[in-house]
């Protein structure tokens, strides 16, 4: 994509498509639009109320040159050499987007879309692009906007607000900064936030043994003695408390007690 750039591309966009027969890419390539916009403007959703500008008439393109395309879909328009050289322009330091005075009750809703289709963009990035400022940005994230029940979310581009080239730019951007910063972070891509594979969650699981109980271990052989003291213990047990009390008091009485045997 060549550097020089028809003035005024998107009226000369808007020309092109309502005048001749040549495609969006070739017009977006001239003009340096995205493809896409250039459908928008050929749709009346991009561009609307801008006046076409003739390239011919101000001799930035010849009329052979649009003919020459139109029979070949892959030439490429080539601006004509201009009959007066003008100075290099100096340099400036690009300063926040401009944005007409009606399109600015749009920006909101732009920047609704932007924050919920692309989150992944700064808050520069989105005020770079819409030209709105960073309280603003904030207030609609948090839903404290004045207008936050009304807004709907709208493509900036659509809007007008921005071109498609620029929108990708940014996003391009945006996605190669958060690829570095994960790789910074050490985060491992391919392991991350992934399922473990079917071969390991299928896989038949071992049969559970069902283990007979332990026999229980014999108890060893009683000594005489300690034979002879656990049936004591026993039969003590079984002693009624009606027979050990006659037993205490047959040994209470006294053997005098008794009487003697008459003559």
């Amino acid at each position: 994509m060549s550097d020089r750039r028809p003035l005024m591309p998107k009226a000369t966009a808007v020309w092109l498509v309502e005048n001749t027969a040549l495609s969006f890419d070739q017009i977006a390539e001239f003009c340096g639009l995205h493809p896409l916009e250039v459908k928008g403007i050929a749709d009346g959703e991009v561009a609307q109320g801008i006046k076409g500008m003739d390239p011919v008439t101000n001799g930035q393109l010849t009329r052979d040159e649009i003919a020459k395309a139109e029979k070949d879909s892959s030439h490429e328009l080539q601006l004509a050499e201009s009959k007066v050289q003008l100075p290099p322009l100096p340099q400036t330091r690009k300063g926040p987007r401009y944005t007409p005075v009606s399109r600015r009750h749009d920006r909101p809703n732009a920047v609704l879309w932007l924050l919920r289709n692309h989150p992944e963009l700064k808050d520069s990035q989105i005020m770079r692009l819409v030209g709105t400022t960073k309280p603003t940005i904030a207030q609609i994230r948090d839903r404290t906007h004045w207008n936050s029940a009304q807004l709907t979310p709208q493509d900036p581009v659509t809007l007008g607000l921005c071109s498609q080239i620029d929108l990708d730019a940014e996003v391009k951007k945006a996605a190669k900064r958060t690829e570095r910063d994960r790789k910074d972070s050490g985060l491992d891509q391919d392991k991350a936030g992934t399922l473990l594979p079917a071969s390991e969650t299928t896989a038949s699981s071992t049969t559970a043994q069902i283990l007979a109980p332990k026999a229980a271990e014999e108890a060893p052989e009683e000594t005489p003695e300690q034979e002879q003291a656990r049936v004591f213990a026993k039969l003590k047990g079984m002693t009624s408390p009606k027979a050990e009390e006659e037993t205490d008091e047959d040994d209470s009485k006294p053997e005098d007690s008794k009487e003697p045997d008459g003559e």
